[in-house]
């Protein structure tokens, strides 16, 4: 099984979420922050990497915090919290990848489910996990 990672920026109670762009799998779908590990990158490197890439913002990783098949089965997700640095987290400061990022919002997990479509695998993040946390 292939790896990939889910990075979980939480600003007060919301959580930033994109809709995939039009030239990756499955677009239009709503999702947080997501991107397979290269080979040989660390999970903590991929989270930075994938979040730099896709919205511009420069994060730090803090803690692996769930794990769970994409709903194909094709990758194991390795779920990331992760904190932006400084102030550059305000939707006016994302600069997002027009190839693989159509939209950003910050939602509360509420937001989320209410969303459509996502996956199976994100709702039971938001839904189950998330509150933990």
């Amino acid at each position: 099984m292939r790896e990939a990672v889910v990075a979980v920026l939480r600003q007060d109670d919301r959580v930033l979420v994109i809709q995939r762009g039009p030239q990756v799998i499955l677009p239009g779908y709503w999702t947080p922050l997501s991107g397979r590990i290269e080979p040989g990158e660390s999970q903590e490197a991929a989270v930075v990497r994938e979040v730099s890439e896709e919205v511009g913002l420069r994060v730090t990783p803090l803690a692996k915090v769930w794990e769970c098949p994409t709903d194909d089965g094709d990758f194991l997700l390795h779920w990331w919290t992760a904190e932006p640095e400084s102030d550059q987290a305000a939707s006016d400061q994302l600069v997002l990848a027009p190839e693989e990022v159509s939209d950003a919002r910050w939602v509360t997990p509420e937001e989320f489910l209410q969303m459509t479509p996502t996956f199976a695998g994100d709702r039971e993040f938001f839904e189950r996990v998330l509150p933990g946390l």
